[in-house]
């Protein structure tokens, strides 16, 4: 025998009510979860900004380092941190200035590589990892990607 609903009842409509924002919460939480889902699969870091300047820096672990190598090609400047044997560096402080000295970029590397979206023109790259700094010129044009490794003897 088939239950009648009642609609007189004011319980019975304070729980479709919930059940329908619940339904509301769900459905609208599946697109945040495919644009994780989607985040996750290009395998990339998050994109951060700082002024103008657009920029990824990460490289740890596989997935993310083969996910960083693809996409140098498609950014401007990409910077590596090694050590003479090939032992990737983190944590390395990173200062991009115009030929003026002005402050275009400062930020700590996430990993062996950062990945930075500048216009053309020329800058100073300078990388510090513990005490020592290394300071490279770049030409940024609007054409191709820069690449520029610096290296750091892990030896103390």
């Amino acid at each position: 025998m088939p239950i009648k609903p009642t609609y007189r009842s004011k319980a019975n409509w304070g729980t479709a009510i919930t059940l329908i924002a619940a339904l509301g919460i769900c459905l609208g939480s599946h697109n945040v979860l495919a644009q994780i889902k989607q985040a996750d699969f290009t395998g990339l870091p998050q994109e951060q900004r700082q002024g103008d300047v657009k920029f990824i820096s990460g490289g740890v672990g596989l997935n993310e380092s083969e996910a960083i190598r693809r996409e140098v090609e498609h950014w401007p400047l990409g910077l590596r941190f090694s050590s003479p044997n090939s032992d990737y560096l983190t944590g390395v402080r990173v200062y991009i200035t115009d030929t003026h000295g002005g402050e275009i970029l400062q930020a700590d590397s996430r990993g062996p590589y950062m990945l930075v979206r500048l216009r053309p023109g020329r800058y100073i790259v300078h990388a510090r990892y513990q005490e020592n700094e290394q300071t490279q010129p770049i030409e940024v044009s609007g054409k191709g990607a820069k690449r520029m490794a610096f290296l750091w003897s892990t030896w103390d």
